[in-house]
Order: C-alpha cells, then sequence, then structure tokens
C-alpha cells in the first residue's frame, strides 16, 4: 500500500491510498473553494447521560445531486469534484460538512472506488484489503489526536438508509467522547468480569455463539453469527476468533483472510430477498475499543473489549422497511419479527454462487 497525503483548496486534509507503490497523485484541487466553517457543538444530555452533536452547517450539504455531478467520483476534465486525481483505488478525506470538528472530534469520507456504479460487494479481494488497510490506518492516526477518545468506521448503504451520495462510500467519526452504545458494553463487560472472577464476556458469548445454530459463516480466524438477542430481521455480527480491541490489533492471517468472508457476507446480504429484488440497504459498523480512560468502568482495560463489525438491514421483508416506532424510539425496547434463528438459516441458504 502506498499512502500519499494532500490538501484540497479549502484546507482539509485528503489522503490517497494506492495498490501500486508508483502511484503518483500529484493533482491540484482546482476548486476555488473558501476555507470550511463549522459550527459543530457538543451538549451533554444530563438525564440521560449522552452526548449530542448540534451541528447546523450540515443543512446545506450536498443532496442527491445527478451521477454527473458527484463529488466523490474522480475529477475529469472540467468537472471537478473533491478528488482532484482523475482515478483512484481509495481515498479518505475530511468531511466538508462534519457533524464533529476542530475540538468536537473529526469526520471522514472513505470513497472505497472511483467507479460510481459499484458497490462495497462488488469490489475485489485486494480492493477490500486496501479499504481494510485504510480503515487501520485512519483509526491509528485519528485516536492521537487530543480531541477523539473513540474511532468508529461505518457504512451507510441505501436511500433508505437515508444515504444522499450514491457512490459507494463510507465515513469515520473520531469522537471526543466514549459512545453510549460501546459504554453499555464496557459497563456489561465489568459486571460479568466482576460476577464470574475474571472471565471475559465476549469470549463468553462467542464460545456460546460458536455452539449454535446462528452461526452464518465461519473461516479459520473470523465467524459471523446472527447474535441470539437480534435487534434488526436481519443482523450479523462479524468476530475475528482471536480477541482483539481494535483493528490495529488484527494479526497478518485475520487481514488476510477479511476480505474474502466480509465480501461473501455482504454479496449474502443482497440475495435475502430474492433476486429480482433492488439492492439490500444495510448499515455496517465497526465497534473498536476506546483510546480514552476507562476508570468509569471498574476493572476493565481496552484489552477487554472486542473488535467486531455489526452488519444489519432495516428492511424486514420484501418491499417492506422496519420503522423504529413507539417502543423502540420512545423507550428503546427493539421488537423483532424474524426470529434470528431463521435469519441465519436464510443467511446460510443463499450462499453467493
Amino acid at each position: 500500500m502506498k499512502k500519499t497525503s494532500t490538501r484540497l483548496a479549502d484546507g482539509r486534509e485528503l489522503i490517497y491510498y494506492d495498490l501500486r507503490d508508483d502511484s503518483v497523485r500529484g493533482a491540484v484541487d482546482r476548486r476555488p473553494l473558501d476555507r470550511t466553517v463549522t459550527t459543530s457543538e457538543i451538549r451533554r444530555d444530563p438525564l440521560l447521560g449522552d452526548s449530542v452533536a448540534i451541528a447546523s452547517h450540515r443543512q446545506g450539504r450536498t443532496y442527491h445531486p445527478p451521477a454527473d455531478e458527484c463529488p466523490l467520483c474522480p475529477s475529469e476534465g472540467d468537472r471537478l469534484s473533491e478528488i482532484p486525481d482523475s482515478s483512484y483505488d481509495v481515498v479518505v478525506f475530511e468531511n466538508r460538512f462534519p457533524s464533529l470538528a476542530g475540538d468536537s472530534g473529526r469526520c471522514e469520507v472513505v470513497c472505497f472506488t472511483s467507479d460510481h456504479n459499484a458497490s462495497f460487494a462488488s469490489l475485489t479481494e485486494e480492493q477490500a484489503g486496501l479499504v481494510l488497510e485504510a480503515w487501520t490506518d485512519r483509526t491509528s492516526e485519528l485516536s492521537h489526536l487530543p480531541s477523539v477518545e473513540q474511532v468508529f468506521c461505518f457504512e451507510n448503504r441505501g436511500a433508505e438508509i437515508g444515504v444522499t451520495l450514491q457512490h459507494p462510500h463510507g465515513q469515520i467519526y473520531a469522537y471526543p467522547f466514549t459512545t453510549p452504545r460501546t459504554a453499555l458494553m464496557l459497563r456489561s463487560v465489568a459486571s460479568h468480569k466482576e460476577m464470574t472472577g475474571g472471565e471475559n464476556l465476549f469470549d463468553a458469548v462467542l464460545e456460546r455463539e460458536l455452539a449454535d445454530e446462528r452461526v452464518v459463516m465461519e473461516g479459520e480466524h473470523w465467524v459471523a453469527f446472527v447474535p441470539y438477542a437480534a435487534h434488526w430481521p436481519y443482523e450479523v455480527h462479524l468476530y475475528p476468533k482471536r480477541r482483539v480491541p481494535d483493528l490495529l490489533g488484527l494479526d497478518e492471517e485475520a487481514r488476510t483472510e477479511f476480505p474474502k468472508v466480509y465480501l461473501e457476507l455482504l454479496r449474502r446480504f443482497d440475495r435475502i430477498f430474492g433476486e429480482n429484488e433492488p439492492p439490500t440497504p444495510y448499515i455496517a459498523a465497526w465497534h473498536q475499543a476506546p483510546f480514552g480512560a476507562l476508570e468509569e468502568f471498574d476493572g476493565v482495560v481496552r484489552e477487554d473489549f472486542a473488535l467486531h463489525l455489526e452488519l444489519f438491514t432495516i428492511r424486514r421483508t420484501s418491499g417492506k422497511l422496519k420503522f423504529l416506532a413507539g417502543s423502540e424510539s420512545g423507550m428503546n425496547v427493539f421488537i423483532n419479527d424474524v426470529p434470528p434463528e431463521r435469519a441465519a438459516e436464510r443467511l446460510r441458504e443463499v450462499a453467493s454462487s
């Protein structure tokens, strides 16, 4: 992998990740852009104990542009985009309309390929491996920023999810706090560790799932399963078999196997509802240990956390979406219409050819 860092016309950082070591990235951003101005602010809810990002400047962000005006495609002739070069393998750049900025963290966009009509599932294993390297590198770099406590790499796919740019891409949020979902996991880990005299909860969960009927795929270094208490109609958790706290901890064997396993999983997701259905909308979310202090979670260290990816769709059946209504949105109590065992069975049935 070759990494080349440059700056866009408004001062934002852009980084090329290339498969070839001889790639030259000297293109200059020719757009007449003013410096980016953001108003991101973090406010803490005293009752729930969580944090909310207030980012009014995002109201003006790009919204469903036509394909020939896509800001994530390479620049070509007089059509100038966020990527100055005429081609690329993987690109990461600071979001022009970030939810988090400055002392409130940082937001980045990850473009998986220059092909506007592709998807992550259509990438080659080599391309998917390069995306993994980019995620890992950004996790490392962002973790050293003084305002960052947790790094979250994710992909939103599909208009049903709320995606406003159709080019295959994901995002990275670098939070200045430990996110509420991660905090819940850490509290559960701390409680289990105390009650069992030191047993790791993630290890216990993985051991249970490996022995059950909800395993979807298993490789030498990775396992994918539908969790016992899945919140979403089709939800799969992908774990490395050797517990590590973050992407940086993956060994070479796990990195090598990941593209094959993950691409197969995504292709199965696209086949859940039949060959003639539109692509399955999904969210793919990497859960990593925070880089900040963990004193509030008694007896827990970073190495107690288990890196994993959670992949789920809001489509519950053909042509129907799972909406978060009163119980889910009002009380955070999910109601799942699809038994996890049936979801796992279906994902085994649709092994991609």
